[in-house]
């Protein structure tokens, strides 16, 4: 593993965590692909890039928080792929009318689950009620995400102590 200057043993520590996942899920896209890619089954493919497309994701962000890790341990001001929670004073009342409207718009769970119950009956000779399950758990992802956001946007700035 890499070593970091400066870095505590904590940051350390996590760094070699994230890292050594990563590598991990770099073995493990190669093998999403060669089965995506090794299949006479147009069905099989589509679900094995479904999978690929999300462990290319998860690849990614690992890289960017071993680098954002990394570069804050360092303390060598660099941007990181992870920026900071900065405060948001300026722009606090239109970030959590347009995440409110977000979390409006994907309340569309409703709508998606009367959907995969009418597919009930193809569900044993099509994807398609798979394929709207996991819209389903995209949109509570988004929610999760968005929740967040509104979170940290009703966090008001508090002085730093001296």
């Amino acid at each position: 593993m890499t070593r970091i200057a400066g870095a505590s043993s904590w940051e350390q520590q996590l760094y070699d965590h994230v890292a050594s996942h990563g590598k991990n899920e770099g073995q493990i896209l190669s093998s999403y692909e060669e089965l995506a890619n090794g299949t006479d089954s147009p069905a099989f493919a589509y679900l094995a890039r479904l999978i690929l497309d999300d462990e290319r994701r998860h690849h990614r962000m690992l890289d960017d928080l071993a680098t954002t890790i990394r570069t804050t341990a360092e303390l060598s001001g660099e941007p990181t792929p992870i920026p900071a929670l900065d405060p948001i004073d300026g722009e606090r009342d239109r970030l959590l009318a347009q995440t409110e409207q977000f979390l409006a718009l994907e309340e569309d769970n409703k709508e998606l689950e009367r959907l995969a119950k009418e597919l009930k009956d193809v569900r044993n000779t099509t994807m398609w009620q798979l394929v709207v399950r996991i819209m389903q758990q995209d949109n509570e992802k988004h929610r999760r995400i968005l929740e967040f956001i509104r979170d940290r946007a009703h966090q008001r700035r508090r002085p730093r102590s001296r």
